[in-house]
């Protein structure tokens, strides 16, 4: 049993008087979380909230899914082993097997498999380092809106300014292009981008790699189509240089598929995963390269937490949700309830809405004015709805539920974010 002292409960203060005020979701939902089951979380006075969050994508299976906790119960009562640095386990050697058998090989991928870190900028970092590596090249070209990460590294291939400011010094060795439709539906930006790589005067020196995610999250819901993912692809094949998807929050089912680019027939050189890979929410990352390209010394990359074996034990677990299409099925159905149900949404608030986004279960509305999403997440939140914003101005409102959310829970999740908009419609015209 925790003890709270009674002045403190219901409260923040001891978050105030203690933590550092870099935090930041704890002033989007500011209550103290007690308990969370499969797509809810419940706060300290027993109040309930429909989660629409899944911790930024790290939570995909749910609140402590039960298949997983029982395997990492079990894995813990026997004193196995929790910490191995890279060290062989009979845990990892389990998910190594595990995810050659249910994801590689169905998808004809020959590729080793890194463990660089426990964090999803720890699988980008090492993917940039070697990309450099491998081609002797240094910059990196990457995109408009893009998000990577929070390390030097990571934030050098970012887009967000204020994240970038963060920083503290110079980010070099990066050419950042525009993502596909950023000047609207008029313009091909891959041959923006070829026209600066065939031209010797353009002043882009030719990059090791090109690093993208398919589908924006934390840049605000942007989503690149089918042929604009194969034409990037094409150039890297073309210019001899390696292609980079980052996966860290898109991948693991997000958009219906395992992986985020596979209706788009494509295979990365790297792969960087991260959040949802560990299953349970622990800290986990895997950077997938491909076999020829695995050209590493050893201990040239490492990390004191880079062997998670509690990771393990539930990121093996949770490949069981993909040995069949069962899940994809269901995610692909979801979000179809999911855009319809924005879509009418954006029909009855025109005034609000300028457009809906996304795939899968990560779609979201983006609005015309500022500081009207993060109106409506604060709404939503006062009616037991957590869900956050994105954009580089926070301008869109984020629906990204578990993947095995309850379709009933989901359709009165979005309830709840009508009822939301209903609110600030009102606020507004009053």
């Amino acid at each position: 049993m925790i003890y709270v002292a009674e002045e403190e409960k219901s409260t923040l203060s001891v978050f105030d008087r203690l933590e550092s005020e870099v935090r930041s979701y704890c002033r989007s939902f500011p209550t103290v979380f007690a308990k969370g089951k499969n797509e809810k979380l419940w706060d300290r006075e027993g109040k309930e909230y429909i989660d629409f969050f899944a911790g930024a994508g790290a939570l995909n299976y749910g609140h402590n899914n039960p298949k997983l906790k029982e395997k990492l119960i079990e894995y813990l009562m026997e004193d196995r082993v929790t910490h191995s640095l890279d060290m062989a386990t009979e845990a990892k050697e389990h998910l190594l097997k595990r995810f050659n058998d249910v994801i590689l090989k169905p998808r004809n991928m020959d590729y080793k498999i890194m463990f660089p870190g426990p964090t999803g900028a720890n699988s980008v970092e090492s993917a940039l380092k070697l990309a450099r590596k491998v081609t002797g090249r240094q910059t990196v070209m990457c995109f408009t809106n893009a998000f990577h990460g929070m390390t030097l590294g990571a934030l050098s291939v970012t887009g967000n300014k204020f994240k970038r400011k963060g920083a503290g010094v110079p980010l070099t060795h990066t050419v950042s292009m525009p993502f596909d439709n950023y000047y609207g539906d008029e313009v091909d930006t891959v041959e923006y981008i070829e026209r600066y790589l065939e031209d010797s005067g353009s002043g882009v020196s030719l990059p090791a790699a090109i690093i993208l995610e398919t589908l924006q999250g934390e840049g605000g819901i942007h989503v690149a189509s089918t042929e604009w993912l194969q034409k990037i692809a094409a150039i890297c094949k073309r210019y001899k240089i390696l292609l980079i998807v980052d996966d860290v929050q898109v991948g693991c089912g997000r958009t219906g598929t395992f992986f985020s680019f596979e209706k788009a027939g494509i295979k990365p050189d790297l792969i960087c995963l991260s959040k949802s890979i560990g299953g349970f929410g622990l800290p986990f990352a895997l950077t997938l390269i491909k076999s020829e390209l695995d050209i590493w010394e050893p201990g040239e990359h490492n990390g004191t937490f880079r062997g998670n074996n509690l990771a393990f034990v539930t990121a093996a677990e949770a490949l069981s949700y993909w040995e069949d299409d069962k899940l994809s099925r269901e995610v692909e159905q979801k979000g179809e309830l999911l855009r319809e149900r924005l879509r009418e949404m954006a029909a009855s608030h025109p005034e609000l809405i300028a457009e809906v986004r996304g795939r899968g279960l990560m779609q979201g509305m983006a609005f015309k004015d500022e500081g009207v999403a993060e109106e409506i997440c604060a709404e939503a939140f006062q009616r037991g709805l957590i869900m956050e914003t994105s954009g580089p101005d926070s301008e869109v409102a984020k629906v990204m539920p578990p993947l095995t959310i309850d379709k009933a829970l989901l359709d009165k999740g979005l309830s709840i974010l009508s009822e939301s908009l209903d609110a600030v419609k009102a606020r507004k015209t009053t």
